[in-house]
């Protein structure tokens, strides 16, 4: 298995730059849209465990636009092959004092291009 093809390395790292600013800017169909659209999909965030592209929907549509600003660190893309990757990023918020967040996506390119088939967040306390 060849891993961090450069080509499909930087594809993958424009699709999670495309998460990025989607994020910050709530934009939630983008959001959405760089979700896979199935039932096999999860997102399991902070405060809630979203199966199935349509529950993960819901949350965004739902969810408050206030206080999703944040810095990320360390962030690591890892591409296996041609068709998979990992994301993995820590973020900060100015709003969040003393904790780090994490993030984890699980990428696969499908017939529509790369989209998130499994993610996961979650906070802790900052050392």
């Amino acid at each position: 298995m060849d891993i961090n093809l450069p080509g499909i390395k930087a594809e993958v790292e424009a699709a999670f730059a495309s998460y990025e600013k989607a994020l910050m800017a709530n934009d939630v169909d983008a959001l959405q849209a760089l979700f896979w659209d199935s039932s096999h999909t999860i997102r399991y965030g902070i405060g809630e465990n979203l199966y199935g592209y349509d529950e993960i929907g819901a949350f965004r549509a739902a969810r408050s636009p206030v206080g999703l600003e944040r810095t990320t660190s360390r962030t690591v893309i890892t591409t296996y092959g041609q068709d998979f990757a990992t994301a993995s990023t820590l973020f900060h918020r100015e709003t969040a004092p003393g904790k780090v967040g994490r993030q984890m996506q699980t990428w696969a390119r499908t017939p529509d291009g790369w989209r998130v088939v499994a993610a996961h967040v979650s906070v802790i306390d900052a050392r």
